[in-house]
Protein backbone atom coordinates (compact mmCIF):
# COMPACT_ATOMS: atom_id res chain seq x y z
CA UNK A 1 0.00 0.00 0.00
CA UNK A 2 1.30 3.84 -1.00
CA UNK A 3 0.02 6.77 0.94
CA UNK A 4 1.58 10.30 -0.09
CA UNK A 5 4.40 11.94 2.45
CA UNK A 6 3.80 15.83 2.87
CA UNK A 7 6.05 18.18 4.63
CA UNK A 8 5.36 20.53 7.82
CA UNK A 9 3.67 23.33 5.02
CA UNK A 10 1.25 20.24 3.87
CA UNK A 11 2.63 20.23 0.34
CA UNK A 12 3.13 16.33 -1.17
CA UNK A 13 6.58 15.84 -1.32
CA UNK A 14 6.96 11.90 -2.22
CA UNK A 15 5.22 8.94 -1.10
CA UNK A 16 5.96 5.55 0.91
CA UNK A 17 4.82 2.35 1.06
CA UNK A 18 3.30 0.99 4.22
CA UNK A 19 2.71 -2.98 5.11
CA UNK A 20 -0.03 -4.71 4.44
CA UNK A 21 0.45 -6.79 7.80
CA UNK A 22 0.58 -3.74 9.59
CA UNK A 23 -1.71 -1.24 7.66
CA UNK A 24 -4.37 -3.36 6.41
CA UNK A 25 -4.83 -5.95 9.50
CA UNK A 26 -8.70 -7.01 11.00
CA UNK A 27 -9.43 -4.64 13.63
CA UNK A 28 -10.92 -6.59 16.74
CA UNK A 29 -13.21 -4.87 19.12
CA UNK A 30 -12.37 -7.26 22.03
CA UNK A 31 -8.54 -7.36 21.72
CA UNK A 32 -8.89 -3.32 21.51
CA UNK A 33 -10.55 -3.08 24.33
CA UNK A 34 -8.32 -5.83 26.44
CA UNK A 35 -5.48 -3.92 25.48
CA UNK A 36 -6.67 -0.41 26.88
CA UNK A 37 -7.63 -2.48 30.11
CA UNK A 38 -4.41 -3.79 30.42
CA UNK A 39 -2.91 -0.72 29.84
CA UNK A 40 -4.68 1.55 32.14
CA UNK A 41 -4.09 -1.18 34.92
CA UNK A 42 -0.91 -0.75 34.48
CA UNK A 43 -0.82 2.93 35.11
CA UNK A 44 -2.55 2.54 38.31
CA UNK A 45 -0.59 3.62 41.28
CA UNK A 46 -2.35 1.63 43.56
CA UNK A 47 -1.30 3.46 46.77
CA UNK A 48 -5.08 3.90 48.10
CA UNK A 49 -4.52 2.87 51.71
CA UNK A 50 -6.91 2.38 54.87
CA UNK A 51 -6.88 1.54 58.40
CA UNK A 52 -8.26 -1.74 59.97
CA UNK A 53 -9.84 -1.80 63.31
CA UNK A 54 -5.96 -2.71 64.78
CA UNK A 55 -4.31 -0.13 62.68
CA UNK A 56 -6.28 2.98 64.35
CA UNK A 57 -4.69 5.00 67.00
CA UNK A 58 -7.03 4.89 70.69
CA UNK A 59 -8.15 3.39 73.40
CA UNK A 60 -9.15 -0.64 73.30
CA UNK A 61 -11.57 -0.38 76.42
CA UNK A 62 -15.09 -2.02 76.21
CA UNK A 63 -17.03 1.39 76.11
CA UNK A 64 -20.11 -0.42 77.79
CA UNK A 65 -21.13 -3.28 80.10
CA UNK A 66 -22.15 -6.65 77.85
CA UNK A 67 -25.23 -6.62 79.90
CA UNK A 68 -27.85 -4.39 81.91
CA UNK A 69 -27.12 -1.16 79.63
CA UNK A 70 -30.27 -2.10 77.18
CA UNK A 71 -27.59 -0.91 74.26
CA UNK A 72 -26.13 -3.86 71.79
CA UNK A 73 -22.88 -4.97 72.50
CA UNK A 74 -20.19 -3.17 72.01
CA UNK A 75 -16.13 -3.45 71.93
CA UNK A 76 -14.14 -0.95 71.51
CA UNK A 77 -14.43 2.68 70.08
CA UNK A 78 -12.40 1.64 67.08
CA UNK A 79 -15.37 -0.78 65.69
CA UNK A 80 -15.99 0.06 61.90
CA UNK A 81 -19.13 0.93 62.82
CA UNK A 82 -18.21 4.13 64.78
CA UNK A 83 -17.05 7.27 63.38
CA UNK A 84 -12.95 7.29 63.54
CA UNK A 85 -13.14 3.39 64.01
CA UNK A 86 -11.24 1.38 61.43
CA UNK A 87 -12.58 0.30 57.58
CA UNK A 88 -13.85 -3.22 57.25
CA UNK A 89 -12.03 -4.22 53.84
CA UNK A 90 -10.76 -1.05 52.57
CA UNK A 91 -8.31 -0.97 49.78
CA UNK A 92 -4.55 -1.82 51.09
CA UNK A 93 -1.57 -0.86 48.63
CA UNK A 94 -1.79 -3.37 45.73
CA UNK A 95 0.13 -3.89 42.30
CA UNK A 96 -2.88 -3.41 39.46
CA UNK A 97 -0.67 -5.00 36.85
CA UNK A 98 -1.51 -8.44 35.02
CA UNK A 99 0.14 -10.48 32.05
CA UNK A 100 -1.51 -9.99 28.44
CA UNK A 101 0.24 -11.95 25.87
CA UNK A 102 2.55 -10.10 23.27
CA UNK A 103 0.56 -11.06 20.52
CA UNK A 104 -2.84 -10.20 21.64
CA UNK A 105 -0.59 -6.49 22.31
CA UNK A 106 0.69 -6.40 18.53
CA UNK A 107 -2.30 -7.59 17.14
CA UNK A 108 -4.40 -4.83 18.83
CA UNK A 109 -1.90 -2.09 18.06
CA UNK A 110 -2.14 -3.22 13.98
CA UNK A 111 -5.83 -2.96 14.17
CA UNK A 112 -5.83 0.79 15.36
CA UNK A 113 -3.43 1.58 13.28
CA UNK A 114 -5.66 0.38 9.96
CA UNK A 115 -8.25 1.98 12.04
CA UNK A 116 -6.74 5.24 12.04
CA UNK A 117 -5.59 4.86 8.58
CA UNK A 118 -9.40 4.06 7.18
CA UNK A 119 -10.81 7.04 9.55
CA UNK A 120 -8.48 9.41 7.83
CA UNK A 121 -6.54 10.12 11.00
CA UNK A 122 -3.36 8.91 10.21
CA UNK A 123 -0.87 10.97 8.04
CA UNK A 124 2.88 10.51 7.02
CA UNK A 125 5.08 13.20 7.59
CA UNK A 126 8.41 14.29 6.26
CA UNK A 127 11.06 13.42 8.83
CA UNK A 128 11.42 17.28 10.73
CA UNK A 129 13.79 18.46 13.29
CA UNK A 130 13.59 22.24 15.09
CA UNK A 131 17.30 23.82 15.99
CA UNK A 132 16.49 24.52 19.00
CA UNK A 133 13.09 24.60 21.22
CA UNK A 134 10.47 26.71 20.16
CA UNK A 135 7.20 26.14 21.02
CA UNK A 136 6.28 29.13 18.67
CA UNK A 137 7.78 26.91 15.65
CA UNK A 138 5.64 24.00 17.25
CA UNK A 139 2.52 25.55 16.88
CA UNK A 140 3.31 27.39 13.54
CA UNK A 141 3.67 23.40 12.12
CA UNK A 142 0.34 22.68 13.66
CA UNK A 143 -1.43 25.85 12.03
CA UNK A 144 -0.03 25.04 8.55
CA UNK A 145 -1.31 21.44 8.79
CA UNK A 146 -4.72 22.37 10.10
CA UNK A 147 -4.51 20.85 13.66
CA UNK A 148 -3.96 23.28 16.14
CA UNK A 149 -7.45 22.58 17.69
CA UNK A 150 -6.93 18.64 17.44
CA UNK A 151 -5.63 16.62 19.84
CA UNK A 152 -2.15 15.43 18.12
CA UNK A 153 0.09 12.17 18.28
CA UNK A 154 3.10 12.97 17.07
CA UNK A 155 5.79 9.56 16.46
CA UNK A 156 9.17 10.16 15.76
CA UNK A 157 11.94 7.28 15.05
CA UNK A 158 13.69 8.30 18.26
CA UNK A 159 14.31 10.75 20.95
CA UNK A 160 15.01 14.19 19.74
CA UNK A 161 14.95 16.91 23.14
CA UNK A 162 14.25 19.69 20.44
CA UNK A 163 11.13 18.22 19.32
CA UNK A 164 9.89 16.72 22.79
CA UNK A 165 10.70 20.45 24.36
CA UNK A 166 8.76 22.17 21.61
CA UNK A 167 5.69 20.17 22.22
CA UNK A 168 5.44 19.77 25.30
CA UNK A 169 3.78 22.80 26.51
CA UNK A 170 1.01 21.89 24.33
CA UNK A 171 -1.98 20.62 26.17
CA UNK A 172 -3.50 18.76 23.34
CA UNK A 173 -0.07 17.27 21.69
CA UNK A 174 1.50 14.27 22.33
CA UNK A 175 5.31 12.93 21.17
CA UNK A 176 6.03 9.20 21.04
CA UNK A 177 9.00 7.57 19.60
CA UNK A 178 8.41 4.34 18.02
CA UNK A 179 9.33 2.34 20.94
CA UNK A 180 6.99 3.74 22.95
CA UNK A 181 3.83 3.27 20.63
CA UNK A 182 0.72 2.15 22.36
CA UNK A 183 -3.00 1.60 21.56
CA UNK A 184 -4.29 3.65 24.76
CA UNK A 185 -2.55 7.31 22.81
CA UNK A 186 -3.54 5.97 19.28
CA UNK A 187 -7.09 6.14 20.36
CA UNK A 188 -6.86 8.49 22.41
CA UNK A 189 -5.72 11.45 19.57
CA UNK A 190 -7.62 12.81 16.93
CA UNK A 191 -5.00 12.89 14.15
CA UNK A 192 -2.04 11.01 14.29
CA UNK A 193 1.07 12.27 12.32
CA UNK A 194 4.50 9.98 11.56
CA UNK A 195 7.42 11.13 10.18
CA UNK A 196 8.64 8.52 7.16
CA UNK A 197 11.18 7.26 8.86
CA UNK A 198 8.76 6.21 11.83
CA UNK A 199 6.65 4.76 9.21
CA UNK A 200 9.76 2.04 8.29
CA UNK A 201 10.23 1.42 11.64
CA UNK A 202 6.68 0.49 12.24
CA UNK A 203 6.88 -1.23 9.24
CA UNK A 204 9.81 -3.42 10.92
CA UNK A 205 8.93 -3.86 14.06
CA UNK A 206 5.06 -5.34 13.51
CA UNK A 207 5.57 -6.55 10.44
Amino acid sequence: MEVNVINTNKENVGTVNLNDAVFNSEVKEHTVWEVVKWQLASRRAGTASTKTRAEVRGSRRKILPQKGTGNARHGDKKANIFVGGGVAHGPKPRDYYYPLPKKVRKKALKGVLTMKLRDGELTVIQDFSFEQPKTKKAVEMLKNLGLENRKVLIVIPEKDENIFKSFRNLPKVKVLVVDGLNVYDLLNADSVLITKTAVEKINERLG
